[in-house]
């Protein structure tokens, strides 16, 4: 008996792989847009370029942006976005040439910059965004995980959600 069945048609059509830019760009609006509504502005944007263009471009100081977004003048930090990297682990907690050390190692210089403190917003697929920053950083009751850098400079992470929660001025100057 010959078997004719096309069994194509049983399976789910495979997803478009997304543009890894494309889901990076999404998350900057997204997380810029999570920020106006939390802070009631409309001062949160993305950088053009993603925050690259202040370090590969020779600018004028008052032209420089440093971060993935650019934020009100006085609100205390430089912020990076990082959405997916499903690759990274706990074990690249331990594996300071990760990807995860480079986000934090690229927003340290960036806010040195800028003269701000290092914001971190990761989130991996599926899951909360994480904010990360230096250590002492966050107010002592939010839960939060101690993480130190082959330097042993020590930082904090912990939900965005949980930071987002706190007084306004929390995050202003």
């Amino acid at each position: 008996m010959d078997d004719n069945f096309d069994l194509d048609k049983l399976r789910e059509p495979k997803r478009s792989r997304i543009n890894s830019r494309t889901k990076g760009n999404s998350f900057e609006r997204k997380i810029a847009k999570m920020l106006n509504e939390n802070f009631s502005t409309d001062e949160f944007n993305r950088s053009p370029g993603s925050g690259a263009f202040a370090t590969t471009h020779k600018l004028p100081d008052h032209l420089k942006l440093f971060g993935d977004l650019i934020t009100p003048k006085e609100f205390r930090f430089c912020i990076e976005c990082k959405k997916g990297y499903n690759k990274e682990n706990l074990y690249s907690l331990y594996n300071y040439s990760s990807n995860f050390w480079g986000f934090i190692n690229q927003c340290e210089k960036d806010s040195g910059c800028c003269n701000k403190l290092p914001l971190i917003i990761y989130q991996q697929d599926r899951q909360k965004p994480l904010a990360i920053t230096r250590k002492d950083t966050f107010p002592h009751d939010i839960q939060h995980v101690l993480l130190t850098n082959e330097d042993g400079q020590a930082y904090s992470m912990c939900l965005l959600e949980d930071i987002l929660e706190l007084e306004r001025q929390w995050f202003f100057n």
